[in-house]
């Protein structure tokens, strides 16, 4: 079934839209804090639309991302209990911000390398951060190194891709959508448990 072959379409026609860095940007910032889908989702296409303006759309992501960030840092140090709180029994998070809490005790300042690089939820490590009252420079530019590493390496294979790598992620773009619900669903099926 052919569903996620009209989806790319109508992103990459969105990617070119004349403010579609806004959107990324404040994508970027809110991700950072409470929203779900990631910044890559926006920023590769945005990439592969417009290769001359990838490295420009990367370091927006970066620094808002930060910023962002930065934001969820203060609100899990200075509003856990009153706002966070909430949200996370409401979003049923207290598993994940308890897994959180154990990670920054075994590995520290890394863990927030480890979460503003790979797909591990940043909004997650960002407020625990604060909860746990990291200090804030390490976490600063860790989440900045981490999250740099990030969006430049995605708009890097965008660049690097090309005119090739569209025609290809056109091509195999429905499989490719199936296999990442099979793995998202693997994943939280085995986390879960």
């Amino acid at each position: 079934m052919k569903i996620f072959a009209p989806l790319y379409t109508k992103v990459m026609r969105w990617s070119k839209h004349k403010y579609a860095p806004f959107y990324l940007y404040l994508t970027a910032f809110i991700e950072s804090i409470f929203w779900p889908i990631p910044v890559d989702i926006m920023l590769a296409p945005m990439a592969l639309a417009k290769r001359h303006l990838a490295w420009r759309f990367a370091f927006g992501a970066t620094v808002f991302s930060v910023l962002g960030g930065v934001v969820g840092y203060y609100l899990g140090s200075a509003l856990y209990e009153p706002v966070v709180l909430p949200f996370i029994e409401m979003m049923g998070y207290q598993d994940k911000m308890q897994t959180a809490q154990l990670w920054f005790n075994s590995w520290g300042v890394m863990v927030i390398f480890i979460a503003s690089f790979t797909p591990v939820p940043f909004k997650v490590f960002t407020i625990t951060a604060g909860v746990m009252n990291m200090a804030f420079w390490p976490f600063l530019l860790t989440a900045l190194v981490g999250r740099g590493l990030r969006f430049f390496l995605v708009a890097g294979l965008m660049v690097l891709g090309g005119e090739k790598m569209e025609a290809k992620l056109s091509k195999y773009i429905d499989a490719l959508g199936w296999l990442t619900i099979v793995a998202v669903a693997i994943l939280y099926f085995t986390l879960k448990h």
